[in-house]
């Protein structure tokens, strides 16, 4: 090669570089298909591809073919698209990571038919496209015309690969943070018109109440007891409502950061028997295991509001018959008195995909009532309260919730009479 040939491929290169690096980092698919376009100019192909792999379907799927006449009659006979185990010179490239290069397709031992006979492809050289250190792709050119590529252009082709894998990064990335972007945007504007909603239902709560209390009191006095069952009743499903309506506008003080605490002395070991008491019911008791005095730092009525939401989560996941177990320890951690309480069920446990997650928002299992709430409120008082809150669920051993906190205050201290 002359030198004044070198320093046009060099050019070549360099040009082709500046203008990959000028494309904006647009969507993927559009950033592709521009750089498609660049690359059929540079080595004067009939078609270029840019091919992605699917794991789900493995497959290798053109998101970037230039817009050509050859780019063009491919998509509509849908040849955009190679299952990875049909094989053909382009999931060989793909599967092995060796490049590929032929001035004879249609003499080329297991090549696709369509790209033979449908496409008219006789020369092609294609590497392998690495985004972010990890195989991903397949960069390809194809020409009609016999023995159309050099070993130069095969070069060519594997440096500017280099810079497409680059590309690819970039708009990935853009589209995750865009993704992001809108869907921070669609939850804040949800938990807002959670709050508002939450606010208008309470105002309507207090005169319902005040109307059951009354009908009760008729009922009572005329001594209808059919009526009296009702009522009761609809007072515990309006109950659980304001349950539900004061849970919403605390996840709405949490994410304001008005939630506060007021901590004092307290016998976690007497809140824990109080709860079992509240919540136990026919069909599932509440028993509790420990000593019968625990002394923490905490506010009384905040960690009644997790506590509760973790009995009752485990109620609800507990078959009938089958009790729920409050277990209080204490262990020294560093020299320091640290308390423990387990909040154990026999149920079916948490799925696998769903213990990452389960103390986030709204976030329930299929078969579990209520909205998802109780969990993330939980985690959010133990954080409050510097204490810890995590979840394990062995396989068929049901679920295990378990807060820890240190332990504080006057070691004389009672809260019960």
């Amino acid at each position: 090669m002359s030198g004044k040939e070198a320093r046009s491929k060099e050019g070549r290169l360099i040009s082709t570089l500046q203008r990959l690096l000028e494309l904006p980092a647009a969507d993927l698919r559009q950033s592709l298909n521009e750089a498609s376009e660049l690359l059929v100019s540079a080595l004067g192909a009939d078609k270029i591809d840019i091919f992605l792999f699917d794991p789900g379907r493995n497959t290798l799927r053109a998101l970037g073919t230039s817009n050509t006449p050859m780019g063009r009659r491919q998509r509509s006979l849908g040849l955009d698209i190679h299952p990875v185990a049909n094989g053909g010179s382009i999931a060989r490239v793909f599967t092995t990571g060796d490049p590929h290069m032929t001035g004879h397709s249609d003499q080329e031992p297991g090549e696709l038919p369509g790209l033979v006979h449908e496409l008219g492809v006789r020369s092609h050289i294609a590497v392998r496209l690495a985004v972010d250190g990890e195989r991903r792709g397949v960069v390809s050119a194809h020409a009609a015309a016999p023995e159309f590529f050099s070993d130069e252009d095969l070069r060519f082709l594997s440096a500017i690969t280099h810079w497409i894998g680059a590309l690819t990064h970039r708009a990935e990335l853009v589209e995750q943070v865009t993704s992001a972007a809108l869907a921070q945007g669609r939850r804040q504007a949800a938990e807002e018109l959670i709050t508002v909603l939450a606010h208008d239902l309470r105002n309507y709560l207090t005169p319902l109440m005040g109307r059951l209390g009354l009908i009760r009191r008729r009922a009572e006095v005329d001594g209808r007891a059919d009526d009296l069952r009702d009522v009761d009743r609809a007072t515990a499903s309006v109950a659980r409502l304001g349950q539900l309506i004061s849970d919403l506008l605390d996840v709405g003080r949490i994410e304001q950061g008005l939630f506060e605490i007021v901590p004092a002395p307290m016998n976690l070991a007497s809140l824990a028997r109080d709860i079992a008491a509240a919540l136990g019911t026919p069909s599932v008791e509440i028993r509790v295991e420990g000593p019968p005095e625990l002394v923490v730092v905490a506010d009384r009525d905040r960690l009644r509001q997790a506590l509760e939401n973790l009995v009752s989560n485990a109620i609800k996941h507990s078959p009938p018959g089958k009790w729920v177990l409050i277990k209080l320890t204490s262990e020294l951690i560093k020299g320091m008195e640290h308390v423990h309480v387990d909040v154990i069920d026999r149920g079916p446990g948490v799925p696998p995909e769903l213990l990452p997650r389960i103390f986030d928002r709204f976030v329930a299992s299929g078969n579990a009532s209520g909205v998802g709430l109780g969990l993330y409120l939980a985690s959010r008082i133990a954080a409050a309260h510097g204490a810890t809150l995590v979840a394990s669920s062995p396989p068929g051993s049901g679920a295990t919730f378990r807060l820890s906190m240190r332990a504080g205050g006057p070691p004389a201290f009672r809260d019960e009479p």
